[in-house]
């Protein structure tokens, strides 16, 4: 049942920032690239590609660069459709959610795990999906099609992943209102100091120095970067919009679960994560400036 009490403002990206990592925490595990290789896909970016797209089915390059919207298309293509040729998105599906479950009992312990916090997380996340929406969000309505594990900890990381989905589909949305192209959001995510850093998008996402430079000199013409690579006041402006825009197509998840148990699954996800970080779930050098 829904609270009746307001949600108040940011709660639902509150909670996501905690909720999210969660889901994360996979594609940085070695757990992660063994898991796929034992499906047949033993190249990590590949490896990628085809476990965040296999919901989606044996799609081609076009669809994984549509969707994932950052990644240069030419990467893609080096390992998408080729990665069907050697296994299968319901091979890959399985390998993920393997992946998944020994991650999190290396992070966290199997008596997190099997908590009785662990499946208090489970049963709100599940019901902050009841609020999504499919339509225009193709990972997430691609991930909402598929069954929940009945693991509690394995059920909470699917409701991680349909919600972080609806979100990203949504935030996509607001990238291309704001006139932004993958490169671009992807420099003024690092300039404001939230994002991947400069050594990450170079070392996953497939630009190259050049690309950089080129995406920064269109945000310097546009008066949303200065010469440092810093965001400007207008960039600032731009990167807080993004998120009150996402914030808002994102509401329904979390109107649907209501202030109550916003704050609740926010606290619960908060205690998770942060135990995943101290058992070192993320490499520093991947984020921030």
């Amino acid at each position: 049942m829904t609270s009746t009490s307001a949600l108040p403002e940011n709660a639902g990206r509150q909670c996501h920032n905690v909720v999210n990592p969660y889901h994360s925490t996979h594609y940085f595990a070695p757990e992660f690239g063994e898991e796929l290789a034992k499906a047949g896909i033993g190249n990590r970016r590949a490896a990628y590609f085809a476990a965040r797209g296999a919901a989606m089915g044996a799609v081609g390059p076009g669809t994984i660069t549509a969707t994932f919207y950052n990644f240069h298309h030419d990467l893609i293509a080096q390992h998408v459709p080729y990665v069907w040729t050697v296994t299968t998105p319901e091979a890959v599906l399985e390998a993920r959610l393997r992946a998944a479950d020994v991650t999190l009992r290396r992070l966290l312990g199997d008596a997190a795990l099997d908590s009785p916090e662990m499946a208090e997380a489970a049963e709100l996340a599940l019901r902050a999906t009841e609020g999504c929406a499919r339509q225009a969000r193709p990972l997430y309505a691609a991930h909402a099609d598929l069954p929940v594990p009945d693991a509690p900890h394995l059920a909470y990381w699917r409701a991680a992943t349909l919600l972080r989905e609806h979100r990203g589909d949504g935030h996509l949305l607001a990238l291309l209102d704001a006139e932004l192209d993958g490169l671009e959001a992807l420099v003024t995510h690092t300039a404001s100091g939230r994002g991947m850093s400069y050594q990450g998008v170079m070392a996953t996402r497939g630009w190259s120095p050049e690309d950089w430079q080129a995406a920064q000199e269109r945000l310097r013409s546009r008066g949303l970067l200065d010469a440092e690579g810093e965001l400007t006041e207008a960039g600032v402006r731009l990167r807080k919009d993004l998120e009150r825009h996402t914030d808002r197509l994102d509401r329904g998840p979390y109107e649907h679960l209501g202030a109550e148990g916003v704050a609740r699954l926010t606290e619960l996800a908060t205690g998770f994560t942060s135990a995943a970080l101290s058992a070192g779930a993320f490499p520093a050098e991947m984020f921030g400036k």
